[in-house]
């Protein structure tokens, strides 16, 4: 989970753009990336195959706010969308602390959603982790486009844990809804933090 810099007084946070292929992970990071202030970001890590444009992760370091005097830095990765590369997804996701996941909302594209989701809780219990217990928020991307479900479908379809995640429509090639996830999830991923070291403390 975590890593804790205790000498730099500094907290990373791993967070995963999970979903199936070409859904848009990829393009909301390079919205976030192209759109902030050039201090507060490092380096856009990208490798693209032929059938997939996120091969392993993009990187993307932010500062951010501080808990408990330590400052935070978010670490953005996106998995392969391609079911062939699941063993990348599976090391993606090791000690992640919150989770996006990026859903098509095209009709034709539900039933990679919904596969996509059950591998990702798999992948998570693997590693002992829970939905119940690690943030996610569920992105509805793809809104502009012709054939999309509506909001109450994809909400039936992925949304139906006993504790309801925070959801966000979205077009990411225009920045529509990507700020919004990210900055929920990273209040999710804060409030989480902060209330482990107020135990421990």
């Amino acid at each position: 989970m975590a890593a804790i810099n205790y000498a730099s007084k500094e907290i990373y946070f791993k967070i995963v753009y999970y979903g199936p292929g070409m859904c848009g992970k990829t393009t909301n990071l390079q919205y976030i990336h192209s759109t902030l202030d050039s201090e507060r970001k490092g380096n856009l890590v990208s490798l693209a195959t032929e059938g997939d444009r996120t091969l392993f992760f993009d990187f993307l370091p932010v500062d951010a706010a501080k808990v408990h005097d330590f400052v935070t830095k978010f670490q953005l990765y996106t998995v392969p969308g391609q079911v062939y590369y699941n063993s990348t997804r599976k090391m993606v996701l090791k000690g992640v602390d919150g989770v996006v996941f990026v859903a098509d909302s095209q009709y034709r594209k539900m039933e990679e959603n919904l596969e996509s989701f059950r591998n990702l809780e798999e992948n998570m219990n693997e590693y002992g982790y829970s939905l119940d217990q690690i943030p996610c928020v569920v992105q509805f991307n793809k809104r502009d486009l012709p054939g999309v479900a509506p909001k109450y479908y994809l909400e039936y379809l992925l949304n139906r844990r006993k504790t309801r995640m925070h959801t966000f429509d979205s077009v990411a090639t225009s920045g529509e809804g990507v700020f919004p996830t990210l900055n929920q999830i990273s209040k999710l991923v804060l409030h989480k933090m902060d209330n482990e070291l107020k135990v421990s403390s």
